[in-house]
């Protein structure tokens, strides 16, 4: 087998070896970890003061709150539904903008990038291997508040059938389904997000500006689409349709924003990614 044959073969194995890595690094960091625990403790947070509220014998949601609110103390399974739909406005978004706004910035920072682009990857392949480490952490991430708010609301209230938005009744086992289902939607809907903060990250050499950014565009956004005078820009926003996940507990599902959003997030995910790939790939890396 000749050299060039011989690193063929390794480029697999390579591309494994620095995702594993880059996965080991991220999930190590005392920031990603803080932001995880913050992310967890939030279901917590609302199972309490919905129990506390509710305790004696009135309903919870009677001031508004997030969808499926006025639910929990019937079924503790709404209490995951609740819990996305109450993260995933800010508290979500953020923690996954400053994982990718770190994600090379924080390389650069440190001084590692350098040493990082030595190595026989490839820019495009560091590249790539930093936003699937970041849409790792999305899925992670958004994991984490379902499992606590499903152990939490199992804790705190009964669990059992449930009803839809629709008025139709499913078991527990198809709305655990539909749980999952639902923190899967929600992940994908921050590949926009990650994207943007990865193309942010390759604009400057500091991780903090970089975060910054991100997190700052990301509240514009969402500044943006409260605006009425501007509907007409809205349905471009990455965060427009992401409550959309409500649809899946319709009998039948609702498919229509869902899948909106869904493309929408692809297509940010394409131009945001490209505009990242193109800068890295030709930035002048000093550090």
């Amino acid at each position: 087998m000749s050299r060039a044959e011989a690193a063929r073969g390794a480029r697999p194995l390579w591309t494994l070896g620095l995702l594993r890595s880059e996965l080991f690094t991220t999930f190590r960091r005392r920031r990603t970890l803080a932001l995880l625990g913050v992310l967890a403790a939030v279901p917590v947070l609302v199972g309490v003061a919905v129990r506390i509220e509710t305790g004696d014998g009135t309903s919870a949601g009677g001031g508004g709150g997030p969808a499926f609110l006025s639910q929990i103390t019937n079924n503790g399974l709404f209490l995951v539904f609740t819990a996305l739909a109450a993260t995933l406005p800010f508290f979500l978004p953020m923690a996954v903008g400053v994982v990718a706004g770190d994600a090379v910035a924080g390389e650069a920072n440190a001084g590692t990038l350098r040493y990082l682009l030595v190595a026989p990857a490839g820019r495009s392949r560091l590249l790539l291997t930093k936003y699937a480490a970041v849409m790792a952490f999305c899925l992670v991430a958004t994991l984490v508040v379902a499992v606590s708010a499903l152990v939490t609301g199992a804790l705190l209230f009964p669990l059992g059938d449930l009803t839809t938005i629709s008025g139709t009744r499913i078991s527990f086992s198809e709305g655990l389904a539909r749980a999952l289902l639902i923190a899967l939607v929600v992940a994908v809907s921050l590949i926009g997000v990650a994207a943007l903060g990865l193309f942010v990250s390759t604009l400057t050499d500091s991780g903090i500006a970089a975060m910054a950014t991100t997190v700052g565009l990301l509240i514009t956004v969402q500044i943006l689409d409260q605006i009425p005078q501007l509907h007409a820009l809205h349905p471009y926003l990455f965060s427009h349709h992401w409550l959309s996940f409500a649809d899946l507990m319709r009998e039948p599902v609702y498919w229509d924003d869902l899948t909106k959003n869904l493309g929408l997030q692809a297509l940010y995910a394409a131009v945001f990614g490209s505009a990242a790939w193109a800068r890295f790939t030709a930035k002048d890396i000093t550090a």
